[in-house]
């Protein structure tokens, strides 16, 4: 099975090809675009998925074990779009449904939790800066939720989603109705797609 040269070059660190669960992921799906003059397709969605943030327990050792899987595959697969010459093209993003407490538990980990970041990465991105407002990090403070550092969200997932579908071409009417809650915030569009 020959990885075509871009992905097979992007892919590899340190001499040695990136072979965890998120890299294999973003690796099939560098080489789907890799085959987009076969295919014809001119614009596709992949969804690749990375479990394990439920970190009950032990969260920094879970934690820091999961980033130094992710990062590497994310940043693999942006090189990827350069050498293939389709990095304005492409854009990938992390969603999730939950964040974490401030405050640890027992078992040193974290409890569920509002709010999160999200990582946005591709050559039509306007990067190096944060959207949304950071929360005052003080636990039973002005966005705390209860007293463990549950941080009330200032940026919604729907606004994300109607960035990123803007972007992709989605008519505002579309974006109306697959982001219905949308309604509720007075900024649509993030503005971190160029």
């Amino acid at each position: 099975n020959v990885l075509p040269a871009n992905v097979q070059t992007a892919f590899t660190v340190g001499g040695n090809l990136l072979n965890t669960g998120i890299a294999q992921q973003l690796r099939q799906v560098a080489r789907l675009i890799e085959g987009r003059a076969v295919t014809g397709v001119k614009r596709q969605f992949f969804f690749v998925s990375m479990g394990g943030y439920d970190t009950h327990t032990n969260t920094i050792v879970n934690q820091t074990n999961l980033f130094n899987q992710l990062f590497p595959a994310m940043r693999a697969f942006y090189d990827y779009t350069v050498l293939a010459g389709v990095s304005n093209d492409v854009v990938q993003f992390t969603m999730s449904d939950f964040n974490r407490t401030f405050i640890g538990n027992a078992g040193n980990g974290v409890d569920h939790a509002y709010g999160g970041h999200q990582l946005v990465v591709g050559g039509s991105v306007k990067g190096g800066d944060m959207y949304g407002q950071f929360p005052t990090l003080a636990t039973s403070g002005p966005d705390d939720a209860g007293r463990n550092g549950s941080w009330i969200p200032t940026t919604a997932v729907d606004q994300i989603g109607s960035t990123l579908g803007n972007w992709f071409g989605m008519p505002q009417a579309d974006i109306d109705q697959v982001f219905p809650n949308l309604a509720n915030f007075s900024t649509k569009n993030l503005g971190f797609m160029v």
